[in-house]
């Protein structure tokens, strides 16, 4: 058999009372990740043209 490699499945996206981004995701083996985004870390996005 072959190593499992974990894929990151989108399981959404919330905002703490701090005000940062976090984003769920998951693998279908059941492991879990959260990754936490600074909202005060920058400049906003500019769409591109």
């Amino acid at each position: 058999m072959g190593d499992h490699v974990h894929v990151r499945l989108s399981q959404g996206l919330s905002v703490s009372e701090e005000g940062e981004l976090i984003e769920h995701s998951r693998c279908r083996c059941g492991a879990t990740w959260t990754k936490v985004f600074d909202a005060d870390g920058g400049q906003p996005e500019q769409p591109s043209r």
